[in-house]
């Protein structure tokens, strides 16, 4: 390749990239929510700009990135293993903290066998590319993490989405699949923009009816659901009808990392297939250590479950109260609706501003007309943390021009 082409190339990629023009636009407004620093350890406030700001943004449910027990695993990890394993679980990078994180996890969600990946992102590429191949069928509830549906790009199967929690709809899909084909249906346990909890028992009687295999996400549930926080199919009394059961280690575990759970063939098999656990780097010995020591506070410290849901239970019903519409949440994770992108993006800015930090959610990664800001709570909050932040949002709103209509949309007034 000539240099003149090689400028060429570079031009084409450049001039490409130069089109993509939202972040500049969102910022020249005043609202861009992304990449704030945060200058403090992850709590129920954080620094940000040296202001301290309530931190209603965060996955960690029950409040252990600061845990002392949590942070001196990591500290002896390193001392002991060093910072890195300089190399893949397949080759070089497997320590035995690894295999007893892996025994651990399988254990707490009641499965034999469990795998753990650099992330939970590379879980669901890597468990739904490397099981399914081109005469087997997948179904997803469409709002699944953008994870399974990556994961469902790289797999050869056929694909289909059925609409939110609709069984009718799943049932659909499932009569058009051969009947002797491999199905396998995959679907959060609880859904990570709308705080709802996926129909669980309902899916696992199609699977039976059709003859399929079910997988659920859990990076939310974990912690969250089930005795001791074992998660959805625990919380359903579904543990040995559900056949692969993901998580991550970044919202209730306080760390980095993902794992799949399952019988020990198929985790097997996993070891030997899936991609993204071969050819990439094994999770840092103090993320396993920190991964490992999660699980133990959690089953010692069974009161944080109780006080992440009575924070749960006393925000739902604040936020209704104040009349917002927060749609079908029954979980930590509250959205809040706009239902409108750039007032979203207005309106996080405005608490921001307030010393309220939440996370706005828009299209893409929603409908356009679902857009929402993420209210979500910790085992550490105080009520009092809670109350102030729903007041903010009250005053915020009506800064805002934003009315409350029937208890459930919006009219907005642009000032």
């Amino acid at each position: 390749m000539t240099l003149k082409s090689k400028k060429l190339k570079t031009n084409r990629l450049q001039q490409r990239a130069k089109l993509y023009e939202a972040p500049q636009k969102i910022k020249k407004a005043g609202f861009y929510p992304y990449f704030r620093a945060i200058e403090s350890e992850q709590d129920t406030e954080v620094v940000i700009d040296k202001r301290n700001i309530l931190m209603f943004g965060s996955n960690s449910y029950l409040g252990l990135t600061n845990h002392p027990k949590i942070k001196e695993a990591a500290k002896q990890a390193i001392d002991k293993y060093g910072t890195g394993c300089a190399g893949s679980r397949f080759l070089n990078g497997t320590l035995d903290l690894h295999n007893k994180l892996e025994h651990r996890l399988a254990e707490f969600v009641g499965k034999d066998d469990a795998i753990v990946f650099s992330t939970g992102y590379q879980v669901s590429l890597g468990v739904i590319e490397s099981l399914l191949t081109r005469q087997s069928y997948l179904f997803l509830d469409e709002l699944d993490h953008a994870s399974l549906i990556d994961g469902s790009r790289l797999s050869l199967a056929k694909v289909f989405k059925y609409l939110h929690n609709d069984m009718g709809d799943l049932e659909k899909f499932l009569k058009k699949a051969e009947p002797d084909a491999t199905k396998l249906i995959v679907v959060d346990g609880v859904f990570s923009m709308e705080g709802d909890v996926c129909h669980l028992d309902e899916i696992v009687e199609l699977a039976e009816k059709y003859d399929a295999e079910v997988m659920v996400d859990d990076a939310h549930g974990l912690g969250v659901l089930g005795h001791c926080g074992s998660g959805t199919a625990n919380h359903f009394g579904l543990g040995d009808k559900v056949d692969l059961i993901m998580g991550t280690f970044s919202k209730s575990l306080a760390t980095v990392g993902g794992f799949i759970a399952a019988d020990k063939s198929i985790i097997n098999y996993l070891r030997h297939h899936a991609r993204s656990l071969i050819f990439s780097a094994s999770i840092s010995p103090a993320n396993a250590a920190s991964a490992l020591a999660a699980i133990e506070v959690i089953r010692s410290e069974p009161e944080r479950i109780e006080k992440l849901w009575y924070n749960t239970i006393f925000a739902q019903e604040r936020l209704r109260s104040a009349g917002f519409d927060i749609g079908r949440s029954e979980t930590p994770i509250m959205p809040i609706y706009i239902r409108d992108n750039m007032n979203t993006f207005r309106i996080a800015q405005m608490l921001f501003e307030e010393g309220v930090f939440v996370n706005p959610i828009v299209s893409p990664a929603v409908q356009s007309h679902s857009s929402l800001i993420r209210f979500s709570v910790m085992a550490t909050h105080t009520t009092d943390q809670i109350e102030l932040a729903v007041n903010k949002i009250e005053k915020v709103f009506r800064q805002a021009g934003v009315i409350l209509q029937n208890n459930s949309s919006y009219s907005v007034n642009m000032k």
